[in-house]
């Protein structure tokens, strides 16, 4: 079914990366009874134990992909970090969605960046950084405090350095992996956001309401859906998806595109990054919504009708790291996550990863509320919940 007609259930969806958000697009692929396999370097990734078959090959193998292609009628993704020749090697043989040229773009932040400019949506100063001489120059360009950040890859705060002056060029350089690298000026933030949109090949679009996000060292902590009206007006709110909406149509997307937005002390609104894929930020849509980024991600890319995206209740997500589940020592009880489910509303999300580490998200629990702030209290009273026990058993010995 490679001749743009929908691809229909009992068909094979690849996914190309077995992570979190594989495995939960796996989960909502089965249950439309479609068959599903993954490519992914780590034979017990978090999708294997949900899918119909894992290949065990790194992302950067060419010819693993185009064997992994021939057997898929669609092909799409749970990470951007794929070689060039990956890319290619796929799209050979299956449809990839979202497309090769999306994906070349939104991988390289310099390149997105010059992309947003070039098509006149609103992104913060910056300036692109190939080797230590250009770094310099764009820190005595820009505004200070600056961010630097490594161009491709350095997801979650890595390879990124905040510099506070020109001269630390090459302390940032240093840090940054001495990789080409993107520079854009700190902004005086209010809110950061974020608007999901998917569009399927034949053009049809959904927006899902607009999220509020909290981040600590460049990570996201929480998220709440819908972003309350004090945060987002309803005008706010239709440029917004004016700005998704368009976006979406400009880059002929097949598939989700996450767009994170940084809302300014000022009031300005800028890009600040895209993700042609499901989203942390988006979690809350499994509860909020009358269908789910997942459930909606298979039918973008399978060309099939769009699932309506209305909010039905307010929704909030804190993500579990593997700090929670650390130290390990013999000594210490093991996490009573059952805790956490005496908070009303409260859902538990566990992603089968096997090995906890300081900063590796293990999960996420979900709750809902009346309003977005009831529902965020509540996982945030869940997560303090754990930490408080975890504290306990750490500071109790154990005969």
């Amino acid at each position: 079914m490679k001749d743009g007609k929908p691809i229909r259930p009992g068909s094979v969806i690849g996914i190309l990366g077995g992570g979190q958000l594989g495995r939960m697009t796996a989960m909502a692929a089965r249950s439309y009874g479609y068959r599903v396999q993954v490519l992914d370097p780590d034979p017990a990734c978090p999708a294997r134990f949900v899918v119909d078959s894992c290949i065990s090959a790194e992302l950067h193998d060419a010819r693993a992909a185009a064997g992994f292609a021939r057997g898929c009628d669609v092909v799409t993704i749970d990470v951007e970090g794929l070689s060039p020749d990956v890319l290619h090697a796929v799209s050979a043989f299956a449809p990839l969605r979202p497309s090769e040229s999306i994906l070349r773009m939104i991988q390289d932040r310099a390149a997105q960046k010059s992309w947003l400019q070039s098509h006149g949506f609103p992104v913060a100063p910056f300036a692109p950084a190939a080797d230590l001489d250009t770094l310099r120059q764009a820190l005595a360009t820009l505004a200070m405090p600056c961010f630097v950040k490594c161009a491709r890859g350095g997801y979650d705060g890595r390879g990124q350095y905040i510099a506070q002056g020109a001269d630390e060029a090459e302390a940032a350089w240093q840090a940054v992996g001495e990789r080409p690298s993107i520079v854009e000026s700190k902004l005086r933030l209010a809110h950061e956001l974020s608007v999901l949109i998917a569009r399927r090949p034949s053009g049809e679009q959904r927006i899902f309401p607009i999220a509020l996000n909290h981040h600590a060292e460049r990570v996201l902590r929480w998220s709440v859906l819908p972003a309350p009206q004090d945060v987002v007006s309803p005008s706010l709110a239709a440029r917004i998806d004016q700005l998704a909406g368009d976006l979406a149509a400009t880059l002929k997307l097949e598939g989700l595109l996450a767009v994170e937005l940084f809302l300014t002390q000022q009031g300005e609104l800028f890009i600040n990054e895209l993700a042609a894929r499901p989203h942390n930020t988006f979690h809350a849509t499994e509860r909020a919504c009358s269908s789910s980024q997942f459930e909606q991600h298979v039918r973008a890319v399978c060309d099939l009708p769009l699932a309506d995206v209305s909010l039905l209740r307010p929704a909030a997500i804190v993500n579990l790291f593997g700090d929670l589940w650390l130290p390990e020592d013999v000594g210490n009880a093991p996490l009573d996550l059952a805790l956490a489910l005496t908070v009303p509303t409260l859902r538990l999300h566990l992603y089968e990863k096997r090995v906890p580490r300081p900063g590796r998200k293990m999960g996420h629990l979900s709750a809902l509320g009346e309003t977005s702030e009831q529902a965020l209290r509540r996982v945030l009273s869940a997560l303090q919940l754990l930490r408080a026990e975890r504290a306990k058993t750490q500071e109790t010995p154990t005969t």
